[in-house]
């Protein structure tokens, strides 16, 4: 067992533990690390273990919003029992659309599209998206807090309505009443991840966002969609590899493998836990202003390396 290619593993696990989650893109880091540390294996396990890998953020996902989650829980009752159903189903629902491109569309977009120049320029535009939208959001959520402040002083019967709506609906009340459609419509921005750089997160939280749902809420209903999406994915990359292409993993791979899991499963929990305790009090702004640095430098390393449009070739 190499122990080099074990702390590669722990790398890599950090890496994917925290970019899989924050809206800054897992692919945009992925490729800049894979330059400098290299993982000594067969290219078949190295493209089954960048999905699987995805197995250990999954399950933080699925440990700490278990009580959410879980429609069999006989501490709910049965009104919660049936939201949480209801919420499972707005999850599959939104999952649809990413599901039908992706199984159309994976391999011609990672044959024309994964190159340094489509991931610099899809980190930077959607940080450029991030911005903006925040931006529009600070000046719509200024503007409410100033029409609040007129109201409390001659407040009509509809205004004092509205403010009482506002005032009232929590993140777990907004969740419960997203509608199916808007649930399709954030699966529908979950599409734009099959191109690189994008970031699976980044986009169905922005497309949260435009359609005016809450941070806290968009962020969590993406790492709801990330379940079945991801799940799905690693058990293809699984049954493709293991079954298809009959590959057969050395004692450092498995170690390899193991590891990373481990590791991403740890660090998104670490990952998760910090972004729903950041957005509560500052937008996602400081997300598109890092993307945009990352997007520069994936540009500059890979013109001074003179490979910018040789990735995945």
């Amino acid at each position: 067992m190499d122990i080099v290619e074990l702390l590669k593993a722990l790398l890599i696990g950090i890496v994917e533990g925290i970019t899989e989650w924050l809206p800054i893109s897992s692919t945009g880091h992925m490729i800049l690390f894979d330059e400098f540390v290299k993982l000594q294996v067969s290219p078949e396990f190295w493209e089954m273990f960048l999905v699987v890998i995805q197995l250990g953020a999954i399950l933080a996902v699925l440990i700490l919003y278990f009580k959410k989650l879980n429609p069999f829980s006989l501490r709910k009752t049965e009104k919660e029992r049936r939201t949480t159903f209801t919420l499972w189903g707005k999850v599959l629902v939104g999952c649809i659309p990413a599901a039908i491109i992706g199984f159309l569309l994976d391999d011609w977009v990672e044959e024309h599209f994964f190159n340094a120049v489509i991931v610099a320029c899809a980190l930077i535009a959607y940080g450029l998206a991030f911005i903006l939208i925040e931006r529009i959001k600070g000046k719509e959520e200024l503007a409410r807090t100033m029409r609040q402040a007129r109201s409390r002083i001659t407040p009509t019967h509809n205004e004092r309505m509205a403010m009482a709506f506002r005032n009232a609906e929590t993140p777990e009340e907004e969740l419960a009443s997203l509608s199916f459609g808007r649930a399709l419509a954030i699966g529908l921005f979950q599409c734009l991840a099959i191109i690189p750089g994008t970031s699976r997160s980044g986009s169905t939280i922005l497309g949260g966002l435009i359609l005016g749902v809450s941070r806290q809420v968009a962020a969590e209903f993406s790492f709801f969609l990330a379940i079945p999406v991801m799940f799905g994915w690693s058990l293809l990359k699984v049954f493709k590899g293991f079954v298809l292409e009959k590959l057969v993993l050395t004692t450092t791979e498995w170690s390899v493998l193991a590891v990373g899991i481990v590791t991403a499963f740890v660090i998104s929990i670490v990952a998760i836990r910090f972004l729903m305790g950041y957005i509560r009090n500052h937008s996602f702004a400081v997300f598109g202003w890092y993307r945009i640095v990352l997007g520069i430098l994936v540009l500059a390393f890979f013109a001074i390396t003179g490979t910018l449009f040789t990735i995945g070739a």
